[in-house]
């Protein structure tokens, strides 16, 4: 479905990102695995991508830092020639009441989840321009449709993707670009599965279907939304989440 076409996601090297990168390697696409913190996970997604036959590529970058992202646009068109998919995955929490958050804490999630969206896009985008061609899937989250209690900056950030998603849809629209986003309900990931039997449960509660999304739940979306079966879908958020947010 996607094969030789080249990938970019952020925040690759775990969780849900890892299951992104995987699943568009296993439909044939080229992948960039980005990454900040562990060398040692990003070579593992890299070797496992490399063992089912598929080229992989690692890149530490800061998507924060515009100069950083910049490299890597360049790094990454310097190795393959051409971005046909972006997914906009980086993200971090830093969860806390509003009276209690401190101004960095608020600050570092928005930088990371929202800016980091915006400096991706700028950069990827400007090669997606020069071959009018792309697609742009950024990953949000219900918890920035619907906000949540202790979760302000998480929120915020979020809901500036969607805001993001739909203004970068209909600038890149003559271009051939489709930009749209996914909105994870509750995914089953390394941060859930610290969370007790009780409090699972009772999340659990809230989820029509009765049961966490898994990573590759995200990912299947994600790779219709970077093939050519979604070519006339752009500007739209869809919720991934059980029937959560209806």
């Amino acid at each position: 479905m996607l094969k030789d076409q080249v990938a970019v996601v952020t925040g690759g090297s775990r969780g849900i990102g890892k299951a992104i990168a995987l699943m568009l390697a296993k439909e044939g696409a080229h992948v960039v695995i980005n990454y900040t913190s562990s060398d040692e996970k990003a070579k593992e997604v890299k070797s496992e991508i490399e063992i089912m036959g598929g080229k992989a590529m690692i890149y530490k970058a800061d998507v924060s830092n515009e100069k950083s992202v910049e490299e890597f646009a360049k790094a990454v068109y310097k190795e393959f020639g051409r971005i046909d998919i972006l997914v906009n995955n980086a993200g971090i929490t830093k969860d806390g009441l509003v009276m209690r958050m401190k101004e960095d804490d608020f600050m570092k999630v928005i930088e990371i989840n929202l800016k980091g969206t915006f400096l991706c896009s700028k950069h990827f985008g400007k090669l997606m321009m020069k071959a009018r061609y792309g697609k742009i899937i950024n990953i949000s989250s219900v918890v920035g449709v619907m906000g949540n209690a202790g979760q302000a900056n998480y929120a915020a950030s979020k809901a500036g993707v969607i805001g993001l998603t739909k203004s970068l849809a209909k600038e890149f629209a003559s271009r051939n670009i489709n930009v749209n986003a996914v909105a994870p309900g509750f995914i089953e990931t390394e941060m859930t599965k610290e969370l007790t039997e009780e409090v699972k449960e009772s999340y659990a509660k809230a989820i029509p279907l009765g049961v966490y999304g898994q990573p590759e739940d995200v990912a299947n979306l994600v790779v219709f939304l970077s093939s050519s079966v979604s070519n006339y879908i752009t500007g739209q958020v869809i919720n991934l989440d059980g029937g959560m947010v209806m």
